[in-house]
């Protein structure tokens, strides 16, 4: 079993999910300016490769998992145009930035946002044609229990979609990622949200998650019948397929 729970954003006590919590919730204002700025605008390119491996499906109900500012939730129904669209996420002051994001783009009628624990879900059994992700199942503190949700929630024949950062395997993007993300990513992400160890941790959780044809093993573990990933920007990300 693949397990995160020793990799905390704080060197205090509690639980990774209420640090990780604690984490967002702080770094909120400033997340997305750091996300782009960080990957040189280059996630708004993930993210949408990542859903047009569910245009040929046309979800109508959809569940994006860790949704955080909901960047990917807002792409999604701009693209897929689907029914309903709900972003789940664990930090409040995340997705009270991605309510008022949908507002501002017309979706609010669509795209919702609920507190949610992604190892537990409210959600019940066959409830969705999509399930997605972009940058948060690294946060999970049990993957693989994560995973078991997000297929249980997907209705049979369901897709899931998951873009995340990954170690590039290629010299030489391997040698100059690692000294990006060990330098240049922690200090400016210090230096703008103020918080001295989120950027430290994200850098931790890259390193130490599963990534490739592993997690393509844990996904087929977690009951998916058919798994596969592409590898983009020499490997700097990754995006998987999945079918319940």
């Amino acid at each position: 079993m693949y397990r995160q729970e020793e990799i905390k954003p704080y060197d205090a006590d509690g639980g990774k999910t209420h640090q990780v919590e604690q984490m967002f919730d702080h770094i909120a204002d400033n997340y997305d300016k750091l996300n782009h700025r960080l990957s040189w605008n280059i996630d708004r390119g993930w993210r949408r490769k990542a859903i047009r491996q569910l245009e040929p499906y046309r979800p109508k109900t959809m569940l994006d998992i860790a949704t955080g500012t909901g960047d990917f939730a807002i792409m999604a129904a701009q693209m897929l145009r689907p029914e309903r669209l709900i972003g789940a996420d664990i930090s409040e002051g995340m997705m009270s930035i991605g309510r008022h994001k949908a507002a501002l783009q017309g979706l609010d009628g669509i795209v919702s946002f609920e507190k949610e624990d992604c190892m537990a879900l409210s959600y019940a059994d066959d409830t969705f044609d999509a399930v997605t992700a972009a940058f948060g199942i690294r946060n999970f503190s049990d993957l693989d229990r994560g995973l078991s949700e997000m297929q249980r929630v997907l209705r049979p024949g369901g897709h899931l979609s998951i873009v995340e950062l990954t170690r590039p395997v290629a010299f030489p993007m391997r040698q100059l990622f690692w000294v990006y993300s060990h330098t240049v990513l922690p200090l400016y992400g210090r230096l703008i949200s103020r918080d001295h160890q989120a950027y430290s941790y994200l850098t931790a959780t890259i390193e130490a998650f599963p990534q490739g044809e592993q997690m393509v093993g844990i996904l087929r573990k977690a009951g998916f019948r058919e798994a596969s990933f592409r590898r983009l920007t020499f490997g700097i990300c990754t995006m998987y397929f999945a079918t319940k």
